[in-house]
């Protein structure tokens, strides 16, 4: 008997208009579907999907989903065919205690027949994202499992058919016949000497109060020369970043909050915190798709989670069309917006997170 190799087919797609059936028109026998929706679709196309494609492990979010195009207010689906075993669930109560629900997980893990090199985790989450990647690296850690994925707008997620709050939904994808790869891409360097340390934080609203003693406000303005109004777009240019080991997680500012400062991601009391500017993100991207092929000579599937902030970035520069033709030329190539990126146990803004299917 002759065993053929199959490789992972990656199916992407969409309709502008919102439109399920035309978007998964042509997508038969998937083995895992995710589903990008707008917020006000997202619930019927949930059911609707469920119906389509019953007992077909699916996970799914609000948000923008792109491959060569970009999907704005539509609704867009990413499949993968052949050569995959995949199981999907979610973590609930996100905000107390997911880890609560950690042994579904675990036996997902063990369905899938989960190993390092060849099995990696997708999340799509609804919000508090630090404790449920603290909670989902547990389980993943000691099988050394990467994971990749985002957070989606409106607070909601589905699984499998069911729409839930305060909860991720998770995918477990495994590629029989090769190996698969998580990646971090960061567009971002540190800018001269700054050093801060973070205090008087409000760790449920992300608040920075204070850096070194005086309000952060008034420390980001007199650093980078701009009004008040300005820092909420100043940010795609100099977010703030937390230094993580070797490592520099990126922080982005959502707001101005009287003296203090409003972000996307948590920043603690005693937290050191450097300033970053933006580098030469053509070059960037090209490096990180010159490391991938390198790495992945044969590429079946390549499936990305770009932050909200670079796609205005990179579309505010008329770059988004090209960056998009650069990362299609890697093969099969489609992702979300998210509202935050994912990237093992680390939860990151303004980056890009990948993973690629051999």
């Amino acid at each position: 008997m002759e065993v053929r190799n199959i490789t992972v087919k990656q199916f992407f797609g969409m309709s502008r208009r919102g439109d399920l059936k035309e978007a998964v028109r042509g997508l038969v026998n998937p083995q895992l579907i995710m589903l990008m929706s707008n917020s006000d679709q997202f619930e019927e196309h949930v059911k609707e999907l469920e119906r389509l494609y019953p007992q077909v492990p699916s996970i799914g979010c609000i948000g923008m989903c792109y491959d060569t195009r970009v999907v704005e207010h539509g609704v867009g689906v990413v499949a993968f065919l052949d050569g995959v075993s995949a199981a999907a669930n979610v973590l609930e109560e996100a905000s107390v205690m997911p880890v609560k629900y950690i042994r579904r997980l675990e036996e997902d893990l063990s369905k899938v027949s989960a190993s390092q090199k060849d099995t990696i985790c997708i999340d799509f989450c609804a919000g508090n994202d630090a404790c449920v990647l603290t909670t989902i690296h547990t389980a993943l850690r000691s099988r050394n499992i990467s994971l990749v994925g985002g957070t989606g707008d409106g607070g909601k997620v589905s699984a499998n058919g069911r729409i839930y709050e305060d909860s991720v939904a998770y995918a477990v994808v495994r590629n029989q016949n090769g190996r698969v790869k998580a990646y971090k891409e960061n567009i971002y360097h540190k800018m001269g000497d700054y050093r801060f340390i973070a205090s008087n934080t409000d760790k449920a609203r992300y608040m920075i109060g204070a850096l070194n003693g005086k309000s952060a406000r008034q420390v980001y303005q007199d650093i980078l020369h701009v009004t008040e109004q300005q820092i909420p777009t100043q940010t795609f240019k100099n977010p703030f970043g937390k230094l993580n080991g070797d490592d520099t997680c990126i922080i982005s500012i959502k707001e101005v909050s009287g003296n203090a400062l409003s972000c996307f991601r948590q920043v603690n009391d005693s937290d050191v915190l450097i300033m970053l500017e933006l580098g030469d993100y053509k070059a960037v991207v090209k490096e990180t798709i010159q490391k991938i092929s390198q790495d992945f000579p044969r590429r079946s599937a390549v499936f990305s989670v770009n932050c909200l902030f670079r796609y205005k970035l990179f579309s505010e520069n008329g770059y988004m069309q090209e960056y998009l033709r650069d990362m299609g030329a890697l093969g099969n190539h489609a992702g979300l917006v998210g509202y935050g990126e994912h990237y093992n146990n680390q939860f990151v803004n303004q980056s890009m997170t990948c993973v690629v299917f051999e």
